[in-house]
């Protein structure tokens, strides 16, 4: 059973230059977890950030949620980067990839 996280946030103004480099070091680090399957992040026009995060299960994403360095950026994006975030962590149901021709 494959474990989605996805987060949505939005930064503080004048807060990038400090936040990209967290943010790679965060993706390396969860990118290196037992159990990753991969993760997505975009920047909507309007600002809002989604990054999207899988892992094969339930033990693999929480050993991921309480990774000691994880929880430190955790800790600074609340005090210092996120204007706001919200993060939804559900069990995938049905997951196929289809590859389509190109035409």
């Amino acid at each position: 059973m494959t474990i989605v996280t996805v987060f949505r946030s939005r930064l503080r103004p004048g807060v990038e230059g400090a936040y990209e480099p967290v943010s790679r070091e965060m993706s390396r680090v969860a990118s290196s977890m037992e159990g990753f399957i991969d993760q997505k992040s975009y920047v909507a026009p309007d600002g809002e950030r989604v990054t999207v995060v899988r892992f094969r299960d339930r033990e693999c994403q929480r050993a991921w949620a309480q990774h000691p360095e994880h929880v430190a950026a955790q800790k600074r994006g609340r005090e210092e980067f996120y204007f706001w975030y919200d993060i939804s962590v559900s069990e995938e149901t049905y997951g196929r990839i289809y590859e389509c021709p190109v035409s």
